[in-house]
């Protein structure tokens, strides 16, 4: 397959390359950097973009099998209203531009990211696929960005928007920015430690694309993350045992609206989202259980 990725010089992104390119795919990237930095193959195209601007990167779409939508600015940050807007914008322009450019071939398919955070903060509430959206900015976003990936349904396109958890991989990611915390014996829950925490194995986040890609019934919202959530302090105490580290420093919610503002409180929401969509159809998790999945990943 011919394979069209936005956000491909990121951390999904490049991961997901490797693993396509190892499969004798043929990638075509799309990403901010002027170059990238890790991939050199005969099969990897890489073209350096603002895909929120009308381009000749859209030009690259014309031939292409499936398109995977993985742009957007980095919600890790203090969201300033100026940020929140290039937030907003980054993921709504890319997936309106996407879709105006794929062709309107039959067998194509559009797999464009989403985030659990589109239910907002639902405490201890069971969340599948068809529960209502939340009401704040995050679950704003990631409506909106769906409902411009669904727009590509007019054009006869399969669609699968893809809300992914926190995304659990070696060398970036969640577990970049987590793992020196604990490493300095500084590591512990966020807040109270009580919400639920989605998590996803970066391996099986790219065999569920890989799924949506090789069953044409898999369509419309999917929440990818294992199947076994677990609370904020139940994912501190595993990576502290993992890594031989105490899990016990709590960092008060009150520091952590202080530093980070709004996006310290997107950080202490509670989505106990489960991927029954995916379970249905008949998707096996390489990684359920978050010991293993940290065990794998760390050591």
């Amino acid at each position: 397959m011919k394979i069209f990725i936005t956000g491909g010089s990121g951390f999904v992104g490049t991961n997901l390359s490797f693993y396509l390119l190892e499969k004798a795919h043929s990638v075509i990237a799309v990403g901010t950097s002027s170059a990238h930095n890790v991939i050199r193959h005969d099969n990897f195209h890489y073209i350096s973009a603002d895909t929120t601007i009308k381009g000749t990167w859209q030009d690259a779409l014309k031939d292409v099998d499936a398109v995977i939508n993985l742009a957007g600015k980095n919600i890790f940050k203090r969201w300033s209203d100026n940020y929140k807007d290039q937030i907003y914008t980054s993921r709504i322009l890319t997936t309106r531009n996407l879709v105006e450019a794929i062709t309107d071939k039959k067998d194509i398919i559009l797999c464009s990211t989403s985030a659990v955070g589109y239910y907002g903060d639902r405490a201890d509430e069971v969340l599948k696929e068809d529960a209502l959206p939340g009401n704040d900015f995050a679950a704003k976003v990631c409506k909106d960005w769906e409902k411009e990936a669904f727009q590509a349904e007019t054009k006869g396109i399969r669609v699968a928007a893809m809300r992914f958890g926190v995304v659990l991989g070696k060398n970036g990611g969640a577990l970049a920015k987590t793992v020196p915390a604990f490493k300095f014996f500084a590591g512990g829950p966020l807040g109270s430690g009580l919400q639920w925490f989605p998590w996803i194995h970066m391996d099986d986040l790219i065999a569920s694309i890989i799924f949506i890609l090789e069953n044409p019934d898999v369509n419309g919202p999917l929440n990818f993350c294992s199947p076994n959530p677990v609370r904020n302090r139940d994912f501190s105490k595993t990576l502290g045992k993992v890594l031989n580290r105490p899990s016990f420093m709590k960092t008060p919610s009150c520091i952590i609206r202080l530093i980070m503002g709004e996006m310290g409180k997107s950080l202490m929401s509670s989505q106990r989202a489960i991927p029954d969509k995916l379970l249905k159809h008949g998707f096996k998790f390489q990684y359920p259980d978050i010991n293993n999945a940290l065990y794998n990943l760390l050591l």
